[in-house]
């Protein structure tokens, strides 16, 4: 184990941080890639890099913000500052330009030209302050789109439900160049998305949702969704996975009226921040194709043991049809977790950062062939 990061508060007062053992060799990779510790971040989510390198991390029950910095540019942290603290559950970040976008639950907050204020951190300005305030899957994944647009998830504020303000259980976007930006809704019917991507083709958005519990240990499956354009609904809460009805709000509706899964994963893998690999450093089937952290099941007994855990693979071949595959695993050891992978950020020499909420740490996978 490496020695332990240094971390600062806002007044750079240096706090240490006890190292902990993190099990590497626990974790399962293909052939030629390796996987080490980037940084020690409590309770890391959301990923955003900035123009200079510097990484922002969310978090959901630490309440804080942070900046890691990699000084010399030997892919090890030198220095995670607390950009900010106290926060309602900051899990989503985003870069626009030289500013920070946070997600806080019923807030967007612009933290301006951050790169020179890591020492001395602004007040943030809030951009937005309308959203819904539950805190039920009220935490927030964040990015602009290729039409500059920022784009929000609002979960359903309930395992199942269907509420009458149609903000909850959908994606919203919003064009923040405007003097007063109107929230859009531009997809409904997703349960919990906490993860979305464009394609680097054909900018379309896929995004993962998180399907219903209690239902069963082995459904209903989650998703990988695909929406290339505004306006589709994706069936929650009347229908799940492929069509499966659900037995409360489903009855008298039709499947057809609703768009099917590209993908049905694993019953309660949980589906996070999923990316498109665009990079030059993998290997070529890796090219443009979904990688997706599963943070893991908490709503299967253990005769079923748990799913989730695991970084994977979903591979769309030439004729469109997609696939699923383990890339990789082994946070769960004897039915017992140890790390929850939750984003995944691609680095510009090809490498990706992998956050975990649970081991408290952001890996770096690479490939050496």
């Amino acid at each position: 184990m490496r020695n332990p990061i240094i971390t600062f508060c806002l007044l750079l007062v240096p706090l240490s941080l006890a190292g902990k053992s993190v099990p590497l060799g626990k974790l399962n990779l293909p052939a030629g890639f390796s996987i080490s510790v980037f940084a020690e971040v409590d309770n890391a989510r959301q990923m955003t890099r900035s123009e200079n390198g510097v990484i922002y991390v969310g978090s959901r029950r630490a309440g804080n913000v942070y900046a890691v910095i990699d000084e010399d540019g030997d892919y090890r942290a030198d220095k995670v500052l607390t950009i900010d603290n106290k926060l309602n559950l900051p899990s989503g970040l985003a870069m626009k330009g030289k500013d920070l976008y946070v997600g806080a639950v019923n807030r967007i907050l612009r933290y301006r030209d951050i790169d020179l204020h890591v020492a001395s951190p602004p007040e943030p300005e809030v951009v937005i302050d309308s959203l819904p305030d539950k805190r039920h899957h009220g935490w927030k994944f964040i990015d602009f789109g290729p039409d500059g647009y920022l784009y929000i998830p609002v979960g359903a504020p309930c395992n199942l439900c269907l509420s009458d303000d149609k903000r909850f259980a959908s994606i919203l976007r919003t064009n923040l160049s405007f003097e007063n930006p109107a929230l859009e809704i531009f997809a409904q019917g997703i349960r919990n998305s906490v993860g979305f991507d464009w394609h680097p083709v054909t900018h379309e958005l896929w995004f993962t949702d998180n399907g219903r519990d209690h239902m069963g240990d082995n459904i209903p499956p989650c998703e990988l969704n695909h929406a290339p354009k505004a306006g589709l609904h994706f069936g929650y809460p009347f229908f799940h996975g492929n069509s499966i009805r659900d037995p409360e709000f489903g009855s008298n509706k039709n499947s057809n009226d609703y768009e099917q899964p590209a993908l049905t994963l694993d019953p309660h893998v949980a589906p996070l921040g999923m990316m498109f690999y665009s990079g030059q450093q993998f290997p070529e089937r890796f090219r443009n194709q979904i990688l997706i952290p599963e943070h893991g099941s908490w709503n299967r007994s253990k005769a079923a043991g748990h799913t989730g855990y695991r970084i994977t693979l979903a591979h769309q071949a030439e004729n469109g049809s997609l696939s699923y595959e383990t890339f990789i695993d082994g946070w769960l050891d004897n039915n017992k977790s140890w790390g929850r992978p939750v984003h995944i950020l691609q680095l510009p020499d090809g490498s990706i950062l992998v956050s975990d909420d649970s081991a408290d740490v952001i890996y770096r996978v690479t490939y050496d062939g």
